[in-house]
C-alpha cells in the first residue's frame, strides 16, 4: 500500500520511521510548505517523491492513504483537501480543534466514499487489548473508580500557548487520558466536571477532569503542560487494581491485589515505534472496503471531541474562530 505524510515535522518523522520498517507499506510520496524540506524528509526516510505543495500530494494518483501529521489547527483544513481529491487519511490526535469540524470531515468522507481514521495511537495498541481481558477476568472485582495522569513541560511550543492554534493542555496531551478512560469505563457518563489553570492568552496550562457514570463509576483526569509526571494510570476494584505504566505509550502492566502484592505483570510487545498499529489497523479496513477503523470509530471520535468541547467550555477556554 502506497502512503504519504502532510507535514514533514517530528511527528512525520516517527511515522516514517515506522512504515519504512512495515514490508506491506511503500514509502511514496511527503508535502511538506517548501520543496527543499520536503527533498530532505524524502532522502532521509527513503520516499519516492516529495512534493513543495500539500495540493500536490492530495494530487497523486497512486496514493493510497496520507497521515496527516500537522498540528492540530490544521487537521481540519488539511484533511479536507485530501478528503476532497478523493483521498483515504489517519489525522492525527486531536482529530479536531471541535465536534464541528469533526461532523464536517466525516459527511464530506462519506460523500467522497473514502476512509477517515483518527490516530490516536493509544486505542489501536495490543496492550489496550490486554488492559481489557484484566479487567474482564474479574481479577480486580468489580471496577469503580479511575485515576489517568500525563503532563509534560512543553510550554515553550506554540501549539500550547498560541489561542489561533488552538493551544492548551487539553488537545494535546488531556486528550490521552481522556480517552484512557473511555476504553475503559465506556462513554455512559452522567456528569463532567471540568477545571484549569488557565495561561495569560486564556488556554488551560493544567487541567482537572472529573466523569461520573451512570453505574456509580468514577474518573479523575489529570494533565500538565507545565511538569512532568509519573504518565500512570490505574483501575480501582474491590478485590484489587491495575496500574498502567504510561497511558501515552503502555510500557507494562501491573495487576494487584486488596493486600498490595503484586499477583501479574504484563510487559509490552516488541513494536517499531507503535504507530505501525493504527497503520496495519488502516490497511486492514481498507482491504475489506471499510470506511473507517473499528478499534476507532467515526462515533467515538466524534463523542470524544463532543466531550473536550464541554470540558473547554467549562474552563472557558475558547479559540478565535469559535467566537
Amino acid at each position: 500500500m502506497k502512503m504519504g505524510i502532510l507535514g514533514a515535522g517530528n511527528i512525520a518523522g516517527t511515522m516514517a520511521e515506522t512504515i519504512r520498517e512495515m514490508p506491506q507499506m511503500t514509502s511514496w510520496a511527503v508535502a511538506a510548505r517548501n520543496l527543499e524540506k520536503a527533498e530532505g524528509f524524502a532522502s532521509k526516510y527513503g520516499f519516492e517523491h516529495a512534493y513543495g505543495s500539500y495540493e500536490e500530494l492530495a494530487s497523486d494518483p497512486e496514493l493510497d492513504l496520507i497521515y496527516i501529521a500537522t498540528p492540530h489547527s490544521f487537521h481540519y483544513e488539511h484533511a479536507k483537501l485530501c478528503i476532497e481529491h478523493g483521498k483515504n487519511v489517519l489525522v492525527e490526535k486531536a482529530f479536531t480543534q471541535n465536534a464541528a469540524q469533526a461532523r464536517e470531515l466525516f459527511a464530506l468522507a462519506e460523500k467522497k466514499g473514502v476512509l477517515v481514521a483518527e490516530a490516536i495511537w493509544t486505542r489501536y495498541m495490543p496492550m489496550r487489548t490486554k488492559l481489557d481481558e484484566i479487567i474482564s477476568s474479574g481479577v480486580i472485582g468489580t471496577p469503580y473508580s479511575l485515576y489517568a495522569t500525563l503532563s509534560y513541560p512543553i510550554m515553550h511550543k506554540a501549539r500550547i500557548t498560541e489561542p489561533e492554534l488552538a493551544g492548551g493542555a487539553l488537545l494535546d496531551i488531556g486528550v490521552y487520558a481522556v480517552n484512557f478512560a473511555s476504553m475503559v469505563f465506556g462513554d455512559d457518563i452522567r456528569e463532567v466536571k471540568a477545571s484549569a489553570v488557565l495561561t495569560e492568552k486564556g488556554m488551560d496550562a493544567a487541567d482537572s477532569i472529573t466523569f461520573f457514570y451512570e453505574d456509580g463509576k468514577m474518573a479523575v483526569l489529570h494533565s500538565d503542560a507545565r511538569t512532568a509526571c509519573n504518565r500512570e494510570g490505574s483501575v480501582y476494584g474491590d478485590k484489587g487494581y491495575v496500574m498502567v505504566q504510561n497511558i501515552n505509550n503502555c510500557e507494562c502492566i501491573r495487576v494487584y491485589n486488596k493486600e498490595h502484592e503484586l499477583v501479574a505483570e504484563y510487559e509490552t510487545p516488541q513494536q517499531i515505534t507503535g504507530y505501525e498499529y493504527e497503520v496495519e489497523a488502516c490497511r486492514e479496513a481498507l482491504e475489506k472496503g471499510e470506511k473507517e477503523c473499528p478499534q476507532m470509530p467515526h462515533s467515538e471520535t466524534l463523542y470524544i471531541m463532543e466531550l473536550m468541547d464541554d470540558i473547554r467550555k467549562q474552563m472557558g477556554v475558547i479559540y478565535p474562530n469559535e467566537k
